[in-house]
């Protein structure tokens, strides 16, 4: 039987050519692109761009901010907007989910169920501008402080291709909450689905200028970032990417917020109850074929149930099944890019070479059904290693990739866990509520699950210490990242005259 999975994808779509919008037209770019299914390694659609478009894109964006035309909107007539996004998200989720997959190999129905919910971050933000008040501070008897939540600007939101639609909710929902006039520059290999997004934003009520798609690559993403009429980029990508995006913003002293790489440990105790732990793991290293920031690649293990683990992993990565990401039952999808694979590759050659064993997958790519054979497909793949110091376990590796330790101790565990340039998760399996705690506060990462994996949610803030970012994404915490605090003191009692000349 062939496989494909462009038909039934493309029924779904209502174009494959993809432009930049600037002020609601639609701006062809010098420059096209093909755009690849990672599945056949097929081209499937264009997308053009062209560097020249930025100026213009951000003088919109500054006329529109400077114009009140969004801004002064009130805070319950911009909630009833961001409540109408969520009804438009909710009512083209296919089309939605059908480019994203088209763009990153991500199973359908799990592209799916991330695009519907997206719509509730709108829905949270909605509420928070319902029930949000401004504070108050008593500074004396005479005096008090009003701080006041203000928009940043203009604001440049960078998205990645594993989640251009479902990650850039999480910025745009809060950016247009607090009044920004935005620009969005999705990931080069997945124009679309931002496309949809700017078309639904319109339709419920959010000016044209308010929100700008400019398409390109990373000449495009250089001229935004070091642009001086933007007052914040917010970025979520690599932490070779991160920094050098940081050190543009701050040369004019821009707000910078970004979700950088991450390495995170996932650690399983003898007392745990291993056949919830075991599908947490395979759940938070192998979802999105592990092109997730917090994929749990580095599972640690306590030597009292490492053989028993270790089996009911194994058993259970076997029955993984790779294949097109239409195609009823596959867990895993292919990955991005060739370009992707082949580093994938690499990075498992190399930790062979400096002597991991191999417990699963391997760097050959997995059998695939015919049609499939050009597609971009790594095997799930589990590699045991001596200790933490191999370079598998210090390389954010964005693939099917875990590798596994053991230890002795609880103390050895905070240890491997911690020794990582990266920060931005980390999960704990037991059944010691006590050790729990003390791990929760040991482990020094932004998010720890305790007894669970991966799960995030719009009222949690979200982000990493260390190299795996700066700032925090969800919850009220996401929402002040875009905003400015100004503080109102006022005196009601007669001005005080410390020269003695009134």
């Amino acid at each position: 039987m062939t496989a494909t999975t462009s038909p039934d994808l493309f029924a779904l779509l209502s174009t494959t050519e993809f432009h930049s919008d600037i002020n609601g037209r639609t701006r062809q770019g010098t420059r096209h692109e093909a755009l690849t299914d990672p599945a056949t390694g097929q081209p499937w659609g264009t997308v053009s761009h062209n560097v020249d478009l930025v100026d213009e894109a951000v003088a919109v964006a500054r006329a529109t901010y400077a114009s009140g035309e969004w801004r002064s909107v009130s805070n319950l007539q911009r909630a009833d907007v961001l409540d109408a996004i969520g009804r438009g998200i909710d009512a083209r989720v296919d089309e939605i989910a059908a480019l994203e997959t088209l763009a990153n190999g991500k199973p359908f129905p799990a592209t799916k169920a991330e695009v519907a919910v997206s719509a509730r971050w709108w829905q949270y933000y909605a509420a928070l501008l319902r029930t949000t008040r401004e504070e108050r501070l008593s500074i004396s008897a005479t005096k008090e402080a009003t701080l006041r939540y203000e928009p940043v600007g203009v604001v440049t939101l960078i998205t990645p291709f594993n989640g251009a639609f479902s990650l850039g909710t999480w910025k745009l929902a809060p950016a247009l909450a607090s009044g920004n006039a935005v620009i969005i520059k999705p990931p080069l290999n997945s124009p679309g689905s931002s496309i949809l997004l700017k078309q639904i934003v319109t339709e419920a009520g959010v000016p044209n200028g308010a929100v700008t798609i400019v398409q390109g690559g990373t000449g495009v993403g250089q001229r935004l970032v070091e642009h001086k009429s933007v007052d914040m980029v917010s970025f979520t990508g690599s932490t070779a990417a991160a920094a050098q995006v940081g050190m543009s913003v701050s040369s004019h002293l821009g707000h910078f917020v970004a979700e950088a790489g991450g390495k995170s440990a996932h650690i399983i105790f003898d007392d745990a109850p291993l056949d919830d732990a075991v599908t947490a793991v395979v759940q938070g290293g192998f979802s999105a074929t592990g092109q997730t920031c917090v994929a749990g690649s580095r599972v640690l293990v306590q030597h009292g149930v490492a053989d028993e683990f270790t089996a009911a992993l194994l058993e259970r990565v076997s029955r993984l099944r790779v294949g097109a990401p239409t195609e009823a039952g596959v867990h895993l999808g292919p990955v991005a890019s060739v370009q992707q694979q082949q580093r994938i590759q690499s990075l498992i050659s190399q930790a062979i070479a400096d002597g991991a064993t191999v417990l699963a997958g391997g760097a050959e790519p997995p059998p695939v059904a015919a049609g499939l054979e050009r597609g971009y497909w790594v095997a799930p793949t589990v590699l045991r290693v001596a200790d933490n110091s191999a370079g598998i376990c210090q390389t954010e590796v964005f693939g099917p990739v875990l590798t596994l330790v053991e230890f002795a101790a609880e103390e050895e565990a905070v240890a491997i866990a911690n020794d990582s340039a990266f920060g931005l998760a980390a999960g704990c399996w037991t059944s010691d509520m006590a050790r729990a705690r003390r791990m929760s506060q040991s482990l020094n990462a932004g998010t720890v699950w305790i007894n669970t994996y991966r799960g995030m949610d719009w009222q949690t803030p979200f982000g990493g210490v260390k190299q795996s970012g700066i700032g925090r994404e969800n919850g009220i915490e996401g929402l002040r990242e875009f905003q400015e605090v100004k503080a109102i003191v006022q005196d009601f009692a007669s001005a005080a005259d410390p020269f003695g000349l009134a």
